[in-house]
């Protein structure tokens, strides 16, 4: 795999109807973007409590016209598998999940006591949901047991803003404002390790394809690539101004991370930054690969089978980008599927030389 350095081509744009009055907690933000993991359906809270729902791929219609209202409200919403269904966040603290297919409202979670700010499914198809709100706490629902509460996660000081489950299940991660993320178990909802080496507060968390990696976007600027179950920090990636060096003395400035997520076959990261820049990033790199103009995003997340971004930004627009496609190296490939089962203390533990375990724990690419 080489790393292209193609720059991201604008596709598509997606902007909301005529904004109508509503609850003057609402705003216009796009503060979260999901794909239905099969690809096929798209949705985003395009603000003023609102959430769009529609079929991917994109028909011409929908690019040529601003996008009319949906179904009720929401700052944060996930896609989950089996008989699709999308859950929703509302700025009451309510989560609410719907079936896909034909807009039933299945469930009403209760229990969050302020916003809930990001949503996140167990990829198993569990039908394990975690749920990040200001109220500082997350929250485990399992709605294969009617929507019910399994557990409160405690140990945040400050809003929740992100949370993320690995592919394997096996963690949670969690970003609030607060200059550590939290990592939890999935299997006993205990915390793990705090991951402290950010210098602000962190925004963002994902996990990488095969689990193996995890990283975490700040407003210092910096992404810290982790090893999860070490919790060593194996890289950072630094957000330098085009135009000027960041003022790390500020708690937030023109670099300020907003999110991070990895591509689909994991050799990729994208950013999205105050510095209006969409930034793709080459996991064996330490500096971009493609940039992107770009005002006010806010969030990112890539396509399930890759080649594309979506982009949420402060206006309630959603923006595709085109992003590399590469052919995986098979040793790329071995290394994923070995690590989708072995932890890195059972890496270490093989009998096989130095090289390839630095190589199988991502200590060198």
């Amino acid at each position: 795999m080489k790393p292209g350095g193609e720059e991201p081509v604008l596709l598509a744009e997606l902007k909301p109807g005529r904004p109508q009055r509503y609850d003057w907690k609402s705003s216009c933000e796009t503060w979260s973007v999901a794909f239905s993991p099969d690809g096929s359906w798209f949705a985003w809270s395009q603000g003023h409590c609102v959430v769009k729902l529609i079929p991917w791929p994109l028909e011409e219609a929908e690019l040529a016209w601003p996008v009319a209202e949906a179904r009720e409200t929401d700052p944060a919403c996930a896609v989950g598998l089996p008989c699709l269904i999308l859950a929703t966040g509302l700025n009451d603290g309510q989560i609410k999940v719907w079936e896909v297919q034909t807009g039933h409202l299945l469930f009403s979670l209760v229990g969050h006591q302020d916003v809930v700010r990001d949503l996140s499914f167990a990829p198993n198809g569990s039908l394990i949901l975690v749920s990040a709100s200001r109220d500082k706490t997350l929250r485990v629902w399992d709605l294969s047991r009617d929507g019910r509460q399994v557990q409160v996660l405690s140990g945040h000081v400050q809003w929740v803003y992100c949370c993320s489950i690995s592919p394997d299940c096996r963690m949670l991660c969690s970003a609030a404002g607060e200059k550590s993320a939290l990592l939890w178990s999935m299997r006993s909802y205990t915390l793990i390790r705090r991951l402290e080496g950010h210098q602000s507060s962190v925004v963002s968390c994902d996990f990488s394809p095969d689990s193996a990696l995890l990283v975490t976007a700040s407003y210092d600027a910096c992404v810290i690539m982790w090893d999860p179950y070490t919790g060593e920090q194996l890289r950072t990636l630094r957000h330098v101004p085009l135009h000027s060096a960041p003022d790390y003395s500020s708690e937030v400035h023109t670099s300020s991370l907003r999110s991070v997520c990895f591509s689909p076959e994991g050799l990729y990261l994208a950013t999205v930054a105050d510095d209006r820049l969409l930034r793709i990033w080459a996991l064996e790199m330490r500096s971009p690969v493609a940039f992107a103009p770009m005002t006010n995003g806010l969030c990112c997340m890539y396509f399930p089978h890759g080649g594309f971004i979506a982009t949420g930004t402060r206006d309630g627009h959603v923006q595709f980008w085109t992003a590399p496609r590469v052919l995986s190296s098979l040793k790329h490939l071995c290394r994923k599927a070995l690590r989708t089962f072995l932890t890195t203390y059972q890496v270490l533990a093989l009998p096989i030389p130095r090289k390839l375990k630095e190589f199988l724990t991502y200590r060198t690419f």
